[in-house]
């Protein structure tokens, strides 16, 4: 029997209140997930991947201190523990992008993984930080990661994690598919006219290069009072051939289910075989400064 995981992506606007102290703005937020999440158990999703800092409003379109109150611990966190009796309860995986404190003053764009058991795995902190206009002013709000590129050995299976502008980095997702990725999920924030174009090109090269897996989530809608664009949703799956396989829409609050054939995997790599035909001792160029 073919080894199938059905995986799950949710995509949300972030048009709640924002004022009020951050907590109760979190609280809003959360709040707005957990039917979709519910909805998730209810379909049988056995991994599921939220957005990228799925708690709050895309604040880094401005540069406030006001923001940092979002910050909590990994693992030791409220919003973690939250979510590891949501996987116990379900019995799914998660994938939990969070904004992590790690001392004063020190911030990391994070996700969390937690296994079906409720088990909190590990963490993977984004590399790559923006400082894009329009809005993307992330370098205010963030360090540079530095987990590596860790990929854990869940109940479904092997997953990674790569966050937003990571995926415009192919070294990274090489490296990943090196540490044995199977599924690799991308939870983002971007807008029409900066990276639409790129969104259905990067990340289905990324699955074909590498033979794995691909979720990709963005979340929706125009979040005021910054407007920086239209965060164009269409979160999706894509298999080890570049395949789109489930896609959200464009402009609602939605869940994405798909069945993914983990055994696709060997048969693209037994087709393709780019890792038995690298040639890393030619590539010290990537590495010099």
């Amino acid at each position: 029997m073919a080894r199938t995981v059905r995986g799950g992506l949710i995509q949300v606007k972030a048009d709640v209140s924002l004022e009020g102290s951050t907590d109760e703005v979190k609280r809003r937020m959360i709040d707005k997930h957990l039917p979709l999440i519910e909805q998730a158990g209810k379909k049988g999703v056995q991994v599921l991947c939220l957005q990228e800092l799925f708690y709050g409003p895309y604040f880094c379109a401005e540069q406030k201190t006001r923001w940092y109150e979002l910050t909590e611990p990994i693992p030791d966190g409220p919003t973690t523990k939250m979510f590891q009796d949501i996987a116990k309860q379900l019995g799914t995986v998660v994938v939990l992008p969070i904004y992590e404190v790690e001392n004063t003053g020190v911030y990391y764009n994070t996700a969390a993984i937690i296994d079906a058991d409720g088990k909190y795995l590990g963490k993977y902190r984004k590399h790559h930080i923006p400082q894009v206009a329009p809005g993307f002013w992330e370098k205010y709000y963030f360090r540079p990661g530095n987990t590596g590129y860790p990929v854990f050995q869940t109940a479904v299976g092997n997953v990674g994690v790569y966050i937003c502008y990571d995926r415009h980095f192919p070294e990274g997702a090489r490296i990943l598919g090196l540490n044995g990725a199977e599924i690799v999920f991308n939870p983002s924030a971007t807008v029409a006219g900066l990276s639409e174009y790129l969104w259905k090109l990067e990340q289905p090269a990324h699955a074909v290069a590498n033979g794995y897996f691909v979720g990709a989530i963005n979340r929706v809608g125009t979040e005021a009072p910054w407007n920086i664009g239209e965060f164009y949703g269409q979160s999706y799956f894509c298999d080890p051939r570049g395949r789109t396989v489930a896609e959200a829409c464009r402009d609602k609050d939605e869940l994405v289910v798909a069945d993914l054939n983990l055994d696709l995997i060997k048969e693209v790599r037994d087709t393709w075989q780019f890792y038995r035909d690298r040639r890393p001792e030619t590539y010290g160029a990537i590495t010099a400064l």
